[in-house]
């Protein structure tokens, strides 16, 4: 629903729906309709259900297609997206484990040949106070950056109660956020945003990774087989360290930030700060980044300019992975 709301705010039009639930589409397109009623053109023949749903929406007569659906289903969505020739916006992250990220990779090289246009949701890319604060660091502000620190500690999101007459895999397509075939485990699917940017602000993906995690509180048969808390050493091929720091726990502190440390200075990017030998700080700015990453992919589109955001998103997607497995 956000994506489809941001890319609203462009001269679009929603034509084709998809979604493996019926009542999810029919209550996503009520939705939609009474916020954007000039944009929603959706006959009932253009509303696809089932878990191929995917590939009737963009054989419709469409230029672009948005992937939102389970980071699992992913490689297979962008493949079949590419294939027939349409431009992309799809949500973070990627794939969900080493082949899923590799399969993306390889279609992206044929998107490039298409002279496709491929945009990912990492809304902080295109955040004003975290590119000013990347141009900074960039330009020399905090030095050679050596450490970065990402957490991602919350209470958790939504959990659906089994129904006792839905299949096995409608309950995990239902609660897709609590199996990793599905979503990668959280630290996948939430925490990528933090590793993102720090592999941004070091400009390298990490080489290696050891970690520790596990299930200390999310241990019903409600919560899927995904861990509830995972800390996560990575290292860079010039000795750097990433510290990450992931947990879904009620009632403990939370902390949702970035930051990194350089040999003149530090960084928090949360706070939009730079302390050291070049201090700075972030002006008031209340431009909305998911809706400028969505007006930047249009903008390339209308002006026939270059614009694929796959590469960086499947390498960090790779990144948290690594951080999974080394948990696991």
């Amino acid at each position: 629903m956000q994506a489809v709301n941001n890319a609203a705010g462009a001269k679009v039009k929603l034509v084709a729906m998809a979604d493996a639930f019926r009542h999810r589409l029919d209550g996503a397109y009520a939705g939609l309709k009474r916020k954007h009623a000039d944009k929603v053109d959706v006959p009932e023949e253009h509303k696809f259900v089932g878990l191929d749903a995917y590939q009737k929406a963009i054989d419709c007569d469409v230029e672009m297609v948005l992937l939102c659906s389970p980071p699992g289903f992913r490689p297979n969505h962008f493949e079949a997206a590419v294939s027939a020739g349409k431009h992309v916006f799809m949500e973070k992250p990627v794939a969900t484990d080493a082949p899923g990220v590799r399969r993306v990779i390889a279609a992206n090289q044929e998107a490039k040949r298409k002279g496709l246009l491929v945009a990912v949701g990492h809304h902080l890319r295109h955040e004003v106070k975290h590119r000013e604060m990347i141009d900074r660091i960039r330009s020399g502000a905090i030095g050679d950056v050596q450490f970065l620190r990402a957490y991602f500690n919350s209470s958790g999101v939504w959990v659906n109660p089994r129904k006792p007459d839905e299949t096995e895999m409608q309950h995990q397509v239902r609660n897709w956020y609590y199996f990793t075939w599905l979503s990668g485990d959280f630290i996948v699917e939430q925490s990528i945003h933090m590793i993102d940017v720090c592999n941004w602000a070091k400009g390298a993906y990490p080489v290696t990774a050891q970690g520790q995690g596990g299930r200390q509180v999310r241990t019903g048969s409600d919560y899927g087989h995904i861990y509830d808390h995972h800390a996560v050493e990575y290292t860079y091929e010039d000795g750097a360290r990433l510290m990450s720091m992931n947990r879904h726990i009620r009632g403990c502190y939370n902390n949702v930030s970035e930051h990194a440390l350089g040999t003149r200075g530090r960084a928090s990017f949360t706070s939009g700060r730079i302390e050291g030998a070049a201090p700075w700080e972030m002006p008031d700015d209340r431009s909305n980044p998911y809706q400028l990453e969505h007006d930047a992919l249009f903008a390339a589109i209308r002006n026939d300019r270059p614009f694929n955001e796959a590469e960086y998103a499947a390498m960090s997607t790779l990144t948290a992975v690594m951080g999974r497995m080394a948990t696991y």
